[in-house]
């Protein structure tokens, strides 16, 4: 038998395929049941509005969210915030601006690294190095 440490609580358990003590489990099964009751009620509340009145975190409303156990297309005011900026998003794990920027970034990384090996440096000091023979 495995034994592991809850990653929510600490205690110590028999690993299970959810990687949390089976009561972690039961209490997040109550938050997801507060969560899903309240926005049924309440279909225009925002993420900050049911973790006020569920006493759910934000986190865990988002973990929820990126399962695919709370549906945002029912709720038109339910965003979550953006990993990098905290911006509000729906779907995702970042906003526009912050995709658009990383991607940016990545193809100017690539972009350099190519430079890079287009053109090598020749050592100022005097030295032959194996590889200045493979450029020419």
């Amino acid at each position: 038998m495995n034994l592991a440490n809850c990653p929510r609580c600490g205690r110590l358990f028999a690993a299970n395929f959810k990687d949390m003590c089976p009561n972690c489990i039961k209490q997040i099964e109550h938050e997801y049941e507060a969560c899903v009751q309240y926005l049924r009620e309440e279909k225009g509340a925002t993420i900050q509005e049911l973790s006020d009145a569920t006493e759910v975190s934000i986190k865990q409303i988002t973990r929820f969210i990126r399962e695919g156990r709370i549906s945002v297309l029912n709720a038109p005011n339910l965003m979550y915030p953006c990993e990098v900026c905290g911006n509000l998003i729906r779907e995702g794990h970042m906003c526009d601006s912050c995709r658009a920027r990383l991607t940016k970034e990545l193809n100017q990384a690539v972009q350099d690294e190519a430079n890079k090996e287009s053109s090598p440096k020749k050592s100022g000091d005097g030295t032959y190095r194996v590889i200045d023979k493979f450029y020419k």
